[in-house]
């Protein structure tokens, strides 16, 4: 069962999809996977490269941006920032419960100069409370203002 939530017009996260869930990605107009949990998080959890390899199959692209234990950095932002730039259509991120792909596509998009609160009102819309990354949006948003 698919729960896309939508963050803007080309973004939307998910909580952990299976290969099951890349045809109704492709079907809704995605054009790429971007998958930020980590290999062996938990048990049983879907492999990236069953993922990626069936992203492949439908004609999507597919990124992996791992988000694990030790957080975000500015690896994981320019990534994210990168794959969404090279993104030829929709983007559909995923984790564990989306939150980790709310996390980082905020960060990416501030770090563009997006506003913090608007990034938090798309984010509480989909069902993702922003405020643990209110002051690094806010930091990075200022910062690529100038």
């Amino acid at each position: 069962m698919t729960d896309f939530r939508i963050l803007s017009e080309t973004v939307s996260a998910s909580p952990q999809i299976t290969t099951g869930d890349v045809a109704e990605a492709k079907a809704q107009g995605f054009a790429m996977i971007v998958n930020n949990r980590p290999d062996g998080e938990v048990p049983g959890q879907p492999a990236g490269s069953d993922i990626e390899a069936c992203a492949a199959e439908h004609g999507l692209a597919y990124r992996a941006i791992p988000v694990g234990q030790a957080g975000f950095g500015p690896p994981q932002i320019a990534a994210m920032q990168a794959a969404l730039a090279e993104a030829d259509g929709k983007v559909l991120a995923y984790c564990r419960s989306g939150t980790r792909s709310t996390f980082l596509w905020a960060l990416a998009r501030a770090s563009e100069g997006d506003s913090p609160e608007t990034l938090a009102e798309a984010a509480a819309r989909a069902g993702y409370d922003l405020n643990p990354m209110k002051d690094a949006m806010a930091t990075l948003s200022a910062k690529a203002r100038g």
